[in-house]
């Protein structure tokens, strides 16, 4: 029985990812919950976008309205493979609650955060 909490099986249709092209940036904007049942929704674009030579990507995390280990280790990972090719990730508009997941795993120190997507775009456009 669903009682809808996160990581319920089935809401497998409860993560959306957005992708758009903004200057030398590629925003990517999940839109839901993100977790073990989802994690591949955001994975594979993320993925996708260093294997198609974008260095540059902005994570656009305001809608995201939760974020499990799985979901984080996404991010991880991705932030490492941009860095590798000589890019990086940075994670905009963090909700508090998923704030609290990056802050108790220390992942809030090796992300680039900005309070809001205008902020990282800013910061980005910069050569």
């Amino acid at each position: 029985m669903d009682r809808g909490v996160p990581g319920s099986t089935s809401h497998r249709g409860r993560l959306t990812v957005d992708v758009q092209r903004h200057g030398a940036s590629l925003v990517v904007t999940p839109d839901g919950e993100l977790d073990h049942h989802t994690a591949d929704l955001l994975r594979e674009p993320l993925e996708r976008s260093l294997e198609d030579g974008d260095r540059l990507l902005v994570v656009d995390c305001s809608k995201l309205e939760f974020c499990d280990s799985t979901g984080l280790n996404v991010l991880l990972g991705a932030r490492l493979k941009a860095e590798a090719a000589g890019g990086g990730i940075h994670l905009a508009g963090m909700r508090p609650v998923v704030a609290r997941v990056f802050e108790i795993t220390g992942a809030d120190g090796v992300f680039t955060l900005h309070e809001s997507l205008a902020d990282a775009l800013k910061e980005t456009a910069q050569p």
